[in-house]
This record gives C-alpha cells, structure tokens and sequence, in this order.
C-alpha cells in the first residue's frame, strides 16, 4: 500500500480509503453498492488493515432506514474484538444528515447541523464506535443557515478537548471551504483538513470549483463515488451488468459513446476498467484517496491492484479527450 498526507497535515493515510456504507444494510442499492452481513464487514476491515489500508470512512446515519449508525456499531464491534484494531486505523465518520427518528433530536431533527446537534451527535456516535477518539470528524453537508462562528466553537471544542484530531468537511463548494478556513483563521485554528467529494472521470463538474479551491487551500479532497456508480467498471464487450440499475442505467444511455471508448482504451492498457478509474483519481494532485466500497473480501483486494497502476501522460491526456471537463451541472446527486 502507498500513503499520503491527509492536506496538509502530517497524518499519514493509505491512498484507498475503506467506505463502510454499505455494512449493516438489507438493502440492495442498484448501481451503488449492495449490503454486507457483520460478518463479512468483519472480515473485510481485517482484509483492509492486512493490506495495509489505514483509512476507514462512515457515517452517523449509514444503516437501514430506522437503524441508523447500525455502521457504526458494527466497527464499534469490530474494534473491541482488541488486537490493537482501533490503534491501527485512522477513522474518520461524518454529522449532519437527517436520521429517521424524531426522538433523536425533537424539533431540531431538520438535516443541518449547529453546536447543540454536533456534540449530541459526536458523543452518540463514540457509544456506538466504542472508542474515545475520532481522527477525522467531517460535516456530511453545508448548513448556509449556520454561522461558522457557532460551528467552530463546537468543532473547535472538540479538537481542544482532544476526542478530535482533525475536521473534515463533504459536499462542499469552493465559496464554502473560503469561507470555512477564514473563520477559522480569525480565530487561530486549523478549520478544514479535507473536504470529501463526488468525482471520477465522468462526474469532473468539481475541477471548476472544489477541488482548485481546495487545493489552493491545503485541503486533502477525498472522493465518494470513484467508479461512477459502477459505469466505470463496466467492461463494454460484455453484456451490461444485471445489477447496473436506476440513475446509473440512465447515465450509460446519456454516456455510452464514452464508455465504449473508455472500455476500449483499458483494453489496450491491459488493465481492469475499474483499476484505470481508480489510477486516474491517484494521479490527481489534490487527491488524498478515493473511498472503496467492497462487499467482499475479495471486491477489496481486486481494488488493491489500482494502486501499483501508474498512467502515462499520453494516457492521461487520451482520458481527457474522452472525459473532458464540463461546464454544466453536477450530474450525481450528493451523498
């Protein structure tokens, strides 16, 4: 496994980040990822330290409908089975999103975030992930209705108290992150270390804003979403995968044409059309590490051969023929 610094912090990541969002789940999600008993998540963060990834991603809400931060339990799970478990792995989870129940937070349920929802949830989530700690804690979404005095003070808290290494933002324009690492400046704090994104070679709409922006700033952008949903693991001279559904069956029609070219090129590279998506997104300067959503153990270690892919700049600029950057709308929704 290679690594690299998460922004401009001297924390060291593995260049795969391990995405847990799928763990716990009954649903299948078309087109995105499927559901992973405890068991195999067990099997898959163990396969993960093992191959040297010490980067795991979640949330406070992944789980089914009603059992939200069921993910969260489950690593939790994971970690006290000891085996220096959760000293190996630089965790990172997310605040935010709207949970189901409306116990939870009463009439301050609405998705957003202030000082009051962030240390319910923050301590929340420490019960379920059964540690003391979390490296990196990020906000799932931007709240414009927040001001960013009120969100420091509670983040900042965090971070001074020690249960917090970093702060990490998700879903953020580039105005945001500005606006964020200048508040943050007036007060003589470190504001945003990485700001997790949709990105890959069909959805480029952040190279207009985000991610310049980002890395302008020192954030290190972590990318949500690096296979397209699957489209960019299509091999073209197959038959289309049962399991490609949905917004990502729509996105092929709207797409073909540069997918067939993109599966042609890989196969002149000899290379997996997953692996050359994945080696695209490391060879980009402002990414820290793609998130991989494996639901199998050796889903996980089919990722791992991205890694070692290093592309020429003929390849590179071939990509860019067949994926330029657009300069419309974002085609994904956020996560």
């Amino acid at each position: 496994m290679k690594y690299g610094y998460l922004g401009r912090s001297g924390m060291r990541v593995s260049r795969l980040c391990l995405g847990t969002a799928a763990f716990g789940s009954s649903i299948k999600r078309p087109g995105e990822y499927g559901s992973v008993t405890e068991q195999e998540a067990h099997r898959i963060m163990d396969a993960a330290l093992d191959a040297g990834i010490n980067f795991f991603d979640t949330a406070n809400v992944y789980g089914d409908l009603g059992q939200r931060g069921i993910t969260e339990e489950i690593i939790g799970r994971w970690f006290a089975k000891g085996g220096n478990r959760r000293e190996r792995v630089v965790l990172g989870t997310k605040v935010g999103r709207m949970f189901d129940d409306d116990t939870i937070d009463g009439p301050n349920k609405p998705q957003g975030l202030s000082l009051y929802k962030i240390r319910r949830h923050f301590e929340a989530s420490l019960r379920r992930l059964q540690t003391d700690h979390i490296e990196l804690y990020q906000m799932h979404h931007v709240d414009r209705n927040v001001l960013w005095e009120e969100l420091w003070e509670a983040f900042e808290g965090l971070v001074r108290s020690g249960r917090v290494d970093y702060i990490g933002s998700s879903n953020f324009a580039g105005r945001d992150l500005l606006k964020a690492q200048s508040s943050a400046k007036e007060r003589h704090f470190m504001g945003l270390i990485s700001e997790q994104h949709g990105y890959n070679l069909i959805n480029r709409f952040a190279e207009n804003d985000t991610i310049p922006t980002a890395k302008d700033l020192g954030i290190g952008v972590i990318i949500f979403s690096p296979l397209a949903r699957g489209l960019l693991a299509i091999d073209m001279s197959r038959p289309i995968p049962e399991r490609l559904a949905g917004h990502a069956r729509r996105l092929l029609e709207t797409h073909r044409t540069q997918i067939e070219q993109y599966s042609a090129l890989c196969r002149e590279l000899g290379h997996k059309e997953s692996h050359v998506a994945l080696a695209w997104l490391l060879a980009q300067p402002a990414v820290t590490a793609p998130i991989i959503g494996p639901c199998t153990v050796e889903e996980l270690e089919d990722c791992l051969k991205a890694v070692e892919i290093e592309l020429d700049e003929p390849t590179l600029k071939r990509l860019d023929e067949i994926f330029p950057t657009p300069r419309e709308t974002n085609l994904f929704p956020q996560q």
